[in-house]
């Protein structure tokens, strides 16, 4: 590594620009190590300016774990099964006009599976001519933030995870949820987990997936799965990336919740690459 390269602020509580590293190089042990130092602390890194083909994406990600190819079989690249295509555009050409409202509300990634992703990887090719933006919230600054007695409660809770069928789920979706290769069961979580790097709490419910909690009604769970949402969700916990093409962003799927932002004209096209990483 010749240069170090630097962290730039974007957002209050998170959203970090990288300052000097070309990711269509083979990146040096020492260079990955500082960017594994950094993502700890910053759960949503942006490197700018970058131009990376889907098996350049898929060998960044696995350097971190292992990328698995996405659910829903009609996203996934032809020549690199484990990235997927994040875009507006069908295979006709035409835009989906649908696409402006895909995954418009908040979720954690594939919190229905039995192992969790660690991260995800977005990389812009095309994007509207204004907004069309991702937003990001801190859960661990959102666990923080919780009343002594909330924290109390979920210290003690199981969050029960499927797919799409939480409150934001069954609003979003309702029964177009897309085909995938294989059903999907209800996974268990713990509300509140720690990071396995810097061992801080964070606050794991999403409105998309969480459905419940063991032990509790549906009538009591799903108020108080839409109370954290919109705790977590407040402007001092997120933060809102405008896309420029060429950004790579990863984001930790650990401490993190996301949404397309869902404000450009639908009319315009918007392609990305994504990759999701799992434990190796």
């Amino acid at each position: 590594m010749t240069q170090a390269p630097q962290l730039r602020t974007l957002g209050a509580t998170l959203g970090t620009e990288v300052l000097g590293i070309d990711l269509s190089k083979p990146l040096e042990e020492d260079t990955f190590a500082w960017i594994q130092r950094a993502f700890a602390e910053h759960p949503v890194l942006v490197f700018r300016g970058q131009d990376l083909g889907a098996p350049a994406l898929a060998a960044f990600g696995r350097r971190f774990g292992k990328p698995r190819p996405h659910a829903l079989i009609k996203y996934r690249h032809a020549e690199c099964p484990e990235v997927s295509w994040l875009t507006n555009v069908e295979e006709t050409g035409q835009i989906d006009w649908y696409g402006v409202k895909r995954a418009t509300d908040w979720h954690t990634d594939s919190t229905f599976e039995d192992t969790l992703p660690l991260l995800a990887v977005l990389h812009a090719k095309e994007v509207p001519s204004e907004k069309g933006g991702t937003i990001f919230a801190d859960m661990h600054a959102a666990w923080e933030a919780l009343p002594e007695a909330r924290k109390e409660l979920l210290s003690g809770l199981t969050g029960l995870h499927r797919r799409s069928c939480g409150p934001a789920g069954e609003r979003l979706y309702a029964d177009g949820k897309g085909v995938t290769e294989k059903e999907y069961h209800e996974v268990p979580w713990p509300a509140v987990t720690q990071h396995p790097v810097n061992g801080r709490p964070i606050l794991f419910v999403n409105p998309m997936h969480t459905h419940g909690f063991a032990g509790m009604t549906r009538e009591q769970a799903w108020p108080l799965i839409e109370e954290l949402a919109g705790h977590a969700t407040q402007e001092r916990f997120v933060y809102y990336h405008r896309w420029r093409v060429g950004d790579v962003l990863m984001w930790d799927e650990r401490a993190t919740m996301h949404r397309g932002a869902g404000d450009y004209r639908p009319d315009e096209r918007r392609v990305m690459l994504r990759t999701i990483v799992y434990p190796a």
